[in-house]
């Protein structure tokens, strides 16, 4: 047995019990709604403290995609008590770092500080939860700055664009199809107004969870969140209901939460069920081809059963997961297929996800050729058991890998964020070694056999031209949906 084979297996065993010890999390509510998670980490004496709104591009009506993130952009423009650029300047002078980020489900602020500075962070985070200033002139030029970061990211990234295309093919009603970052017709077409609006029923304490993750006392940050974060008032419904009538005419899979919460929740939404596999080509100027292959599959909150969803994690890891992974092994090095290959399969989401493979075909191979490969990996899947010796391993590097991850202060605080915000207990993570240790390979059979099938697939191939050649559009649909 490999040596770091060894290590993994002792740390799978010893670790999460003496982490739990000195790791538990508490938990506290206000009077307003406000949630708030406490996680003591003494060995080092900083903080991190993260807002996260349970508000991202997923919740956001055709028409205003990209609006979330635009929002999180004009977070940093100032507010009543402090204007443009304190923030900045008083997060810099304290010797902290800040930033945010927005996804389909959640928007994130957050600051990493010494531990006794948290009282800086808080008065911040209170401040811009109902306090912020959006007007015209700061909107127009904080959008100028989004659509730039649109043309870099995707309008210019060849592997940007054919991953946003592919998103949009694989997803029919869910609304992970619009990106992050929005469209870039709606992104020109957003108004000061319509930031003002989604942040006044957005932004607010019910609708809000705060995480401190560090040298800290719980009942010491439950005080000082009670006096910052105490005195602000939830969404008002019946001013946002008229408003939202007004401005948001098609956003109808919107309902009113019990009257305590007065937030606006999204109706259950479903992807429809794939009836045939979907093909994109995507043509745009690029160096090399890329290949992306998905697989519509149930999360943790929306699989049949749980299992499903920790073997549909452990198979991510079995095919890519290390150089000693299925892909690695056999794609890259021995068969030569492959210049890269990856997997990835989010476990914690709100709605149904994807179990995606992306793939750069080596120098004397084409993408059919890797497509082939990748599809043959998923068929030995199906048809013969994963050894128990391999599927130790794996487990143990995949246990390891989530261990080792907790001496991040930030991975803490964003793991207990990120499953809260998306209707899922922070208690999902402790249960998390378990759940991997219980993955059978009957089970890992059973699953590719029912989830890595045709029908629930789709493809998008970027085919590289000449930037001399006159631009064919974007994204050729060849779908063809079976009956």
């Amino acid at each position: 047995m490999r040596l770091l084979t060894i290590i993994a297996v002792l740390l799978v065993s010893i670790t999460p019990f003496t982490y739990a010890k000195s790791g538990e999390v508490t938990e506290y509510s206000l009077s307003n709604g406000l949630k708030i998670f406490v996680k003591e980490d003494h060995r080092a004496p900083i903080v991190i403290s993260q807002v996260w709104y349970k508000v991202g591009s997923s919740y956001e009506p055709n028409g205003i995609t990209g609006i979330s993130h635009a929002l999180e952009h004009m977070m940093f423009r100032g507010t009543k008590k402090f204007g443009p650029g304190v923030l900045d300047k008083i997060i810099f002078d304290n010797g902290g770092e800040f930033n945010a980020f927005t996804g389909r489900d959640y928007t994130s602020y957050y600051e990493i500080l010494s531990a006794d500075k948290l009282a800086i962070a808080f008065d911040l985070e209170a401040d811009r939860m109902r306090g912020l200033l959006i007007n015209e002139d700061s909107f127009a030029k904080e959008k100028q700055v989004v659509i730039e970061e649109r043309k870099m990211r995707t309008e210019d990234d060849p592997n940007g664009l054919t991953f946003e295309r592919f998103m949009a093919a694989a997803y029919v009603s869910n609304p992970y199809h619009n990106p992050i970052i929005g469209w870039m017709h709606d992104i020109e077409n957003l108004t000061h107004n319509d930031l003002k609006l989604w942040y006044k029923n957005w932004y607010a304490p019910n609708n809000a969870v705060v995480v401190v993750v560090g040298d800290v006392q719980p009942e010491d940050v439950f005080a000082l969140a009670t006096k910052c974060f105490g005195s602000l008032s939830g969404a008002k419904p019946k001013a946002a209901k008229t408003k939202v009538k007004k401005l948001f005419s098609l956003a109808r899979h919107y309902s009113r939460k019990s009257p305590g919460a007065n937030v606006f929740n999204p109706k259950p939404q479903k992807e429809v069920t794939p009836l045939g596999e979907r093909n994109i080509i995507v043509k745009t100027p690029a160096e090399l081809p890329l290949l992306v292959m998905g697989y519509n599959v149930p999360v943790l909150k929306t699989a049949d059963q749980k299992w499903e969803a920790y073997t549909l994690d452990v198979i991510a890891n079995i095919l890519s997961s290390g150089d000693s992974s299925r892909l690695e092994k056999d794609l890259v090095r021995k068969e030569q297929i492959a210049a890269s290959i990856e997997i990835n399969y989010n476990l914690y989401s709100r709605l149904d996800g994807l179990f995606v493979s992306i793939g750069v075909p080596a120098q004397k191979s084409t993408i059919e050729e890797l497509r082939n490969a990748l599809e043959q990996q998923i068929e030995k899947l199906q048809t013969t058991l994963v050894s128990q010796g391999e599927l130790d391993r794996v487990k143990a590097q995949v246990i390891a890998a989530k261990i080792y991850a907790k001496d991040s202060i930030r991975f803490q605080a964003s793991e207990i964020g990120s499953l809260e915000s998306v209707g899922l207990s922070w208690k999902e993570s402790q249960q998390y070694v378990q759940n991997i240790k219980a993955v059978t390979p009957e089970q890992i059979q059973q699953v590719a056999n029912r989830y890595l099938i045709p029908d629930r697939l789709t493809v998008a191939k970027l085919q590289p031209i000449k930037k001399t050649e006159e631009k064919i559009p974007a994204a050729v649909d060849e779908s063809k949906e079976g009956v």
